[in-house]
């Protein structure tokens, strides 16, 4: 499971011409799931996520984390974020979950985020042609991969 946070002002979901989720500040996730991907990979993910301390203190210090600052989370699936660009300049995504494995992993990791933000958060629509838009605070943006946990 592979995810990229970014610290937003405001971000949002606009899909055929009508926006579908929106926030203010919080995270922007975009989620990309593969085969693999189990319960596991989603309780380590929602943790980290939910602890990261990259919000402002008193002090101008990245010390406080999302349910510190009571942010919001917008989650959009994202299978490009398995792209493979080894071979020639066509991406090829076989890494990529299967609709059938990834869109109950989606699932889950939102309402695995719910829980552990303890309220709800936004979503894309799994599959859509979808518009993002976001202001980037900082900018802060962190890649995790729950492969790659050290």
């Amino acid at each position: 499971m592979r995810a990229v946070i970014q610290r937003v002002s405001r971000a949002s979901v606009t899909i055929d011409g009508n926006i579908k989720s929106q926030i203010g500040k919080g995270y922007l996730v975009l989620l990309g799931c593969e085969n693999a991907d189990t319960q596991e990979d989603i309780d380590w993910l929602s943790k980290k996520i939910g602890g990261l301390r990259v919000f402002d203190d008193e002090n101008g210090v990245m010390n406080l984390s999302i349910k510190d600052v009571d942010g919001d989370i917008l989650i959009v699936s994202q299978f490009t974020l398995w792209a493979s660009y080894k071979k020639g300049n066509r991406p090829s995504y076989l890494r990529a979950g299967s609709h059938e494995i990834t869109v109950p992993l989606y699932e889950n990791f939102v309402a695995a985020m719910a829980k552990e933000l303890g309220k709800p958060v936004y979503t894309g629509e799994f599959g859509a042609d979808m518009k993002v838009e976001l202001l980037n605070d900082g900018p802060v943006t962190i890649c995790m991969d729950t492969k790659n946990k050290e």
